[in-house]
């Protein structure tokens, strides 16, 4: 299915610039060309234009579609681990490359480990990038019981880190789910799934409650938020496809809270690995 974002516009253009330059040098350039002894025409705009944008736009695609992607966090529903502002880069080649804007599989890669944080084409409306963590693989059964995760009838490894330190802001309240109230009392666990060890956080006043237990169909995978009781995930609106996938989530480039009472800019939290 083709997906009709930036990334296409990004095609477009490339292609358009691409193929004016092109034409000036097979046609329009000799149409230019003057006897000797008079004035040599000069390049329309459109072809100087053309020449300037071609290059930065073909390395932007190549980056953008095969190498690197940068996101934006927009939620809190990854908090402790993102935070509304964080700008991501994500890995586009370790699960393999795509075409961009028709996303057809051009090169196998690796298969999402439990623990990675994707990001995902929302299965219920591709035109939106979802980010989570992957919980289950294809044939696991995975339980969620009182903020405790099971994958395969094994309780996951859960250690008491901290209580999170709410800031107070109302708008910071609504994305985070409540847990930036200063007395929200929201606990930050350590979990360990396969090695992975990544904070995750519940929140006692929460009333949101999804639990239960399900086979992950092959395929798919089973992806939950690291605000495990404000989180919009797999325990919604079901599995992730595997060709819904658009990258892995490896590290912060920069944070930049824009929101009224925001934090603005916070340098300490560019470079962080994901």
């Amino acid at each position: 299915m083709m997906h009709f974002d930036f990334e296409f516009l990004l095609l477009i253009f490339t292609l358009a610039t691409g193929l004016l330059w092109l034409a000036d040098v097979l046609l329009f350039a000799r149409l230019r060309q003057q006897p000797a002894s008079s004035k040599t025409k000069r390049e329309p705009l459109l072809i100087e234009y053309s020449k300037a944008f071609f290059p930065v736009l073909i390395a932007v695609l190549v980056l953008r579609s095969f190498l690197f992607e940068p996101f934006r966090i927009p939620s809190g529903s990854m908090m402790p681990t993102l935070l509304v502002g964080d700008f991501i880069l994500v890995n586009k080649f370790t699960y393999g490359l795509r075409l961009p804007v028709w996303q057809d599989r051009i090169t196998e890669g690796n298969k999402p480990k439990r623990g990675d944080v994707v990001v995902f084409r929302y299965p219920q409306d591709e035109s939106q990038d979802y980010i989570k963590r992957v919980i289950g693989l294809p044939g696991d059964h995975v339980g969620y019981y009182n903020h405790r995760l099971t994958i395969n009838n094994e309780a996951i490894n859960t250690g008491s880190d901290h209580v999170y330190q709410g800031l107070g802001d109302l708008n910071k309240m609504q994305n985070a789910g409540g847990c930036d109230r200063i007395d929200a009392k929201c606990q930050v666990y350590i979990e360990e799934i396969d090695q992975s060890k990544h904070t995750v956080m519940t929140n006692p006043s929460s009333v949101y409650g999804v639990s239960g237990e399900i086979f992950v169909p092959e395929g798919h995978y089973f992806v939950m938020g690291d605000n495990r009781d404000h989180s919009n995930d797999s325990r919604v609106w079901g599995f992730v496809p595997e060709e819904n996938l658009v990258g892995k989530a490896v590290r912060i480039w920069m944070h930049w809270d824009w929101r009224d009472n925001g934090s603005g800019l916070d340098l300490s939290r560019v470079g962080r690995k994901i």
